[in-house]
């Protein structure tokens, strides 16, 4: 292929909606699998360990879980058309870019300290996806009914004040 083909193809998916993906997200991937003439949907739930090199449509993520002591991990290309969708369905607060470190850990210490918060500041930047629609919506609903509480405090105030002319 051309390089120019490429870039063709790139657009064409950079028309899709993205999910916001970080390392230390815990993620639902819903993988479309082809088996003969059905298709189905196969859900696989692990940690972004990372976010790989790429950009645009040949963006991918790696995701890690642990089956009966195994760890598996799968690599997805964050435009294909076989990715349904992607869940953040926690936040983790970690400081590195990759997690390559979880590899070798077991048990207990692979936990990770949940950080609240993350998917509300991805929204206030202008990052969207799914979750992070429902948060910014409670958030403006949140706002909007302070400044009415703000506002009728204004008025009780400017009522006290104001001397009774008689």
């Amino acid at each position: 292929m051309t390089h120019l083909a490429i870039q063709a193809l790139e657009r064409k998916f950079a028309k899709k909606k993205l999910a916001v993906l970080r390392p230390g997200y815990r993620v639902k991937v819903h993988q479309k699998i082809k088996e003969g003439e059905k298709e189905r949907i196969q859900i696989f739930e692990g940690m972004v360990i990372a976010l790989n090199s790429g950009h645009g449509a040949s963006k991918t993520f790696t995701v890690r879980k642990v089956v009966e002591g195994i760890g598996v991990e799968k690599i997805f290309p964050l435009a294909s058309p076989n990715v349904a969708k992607v869940e953040v369905i926690k936040t983790f607060g970690v400081r590195r870019a990759k997690l390559y470190y979880l590899r070798d850990e077991k048990g207990l210490s692979t936990r990770l300290k949940a950080k609240l918060g993350l998917v509300e500041r991805d929204v206030k930047h202008g990052d969207k996806h799914d979750k992070g629609e429902e948060v910014a919506k409670k958030a403006e609903k949140a706002d909007a009914s302070e400044n009415k509480a703000e506002e009728a405090k204004t008025v009780e105030v400017a009522a006290k004040e104001e001397p009774a002319t008689k």
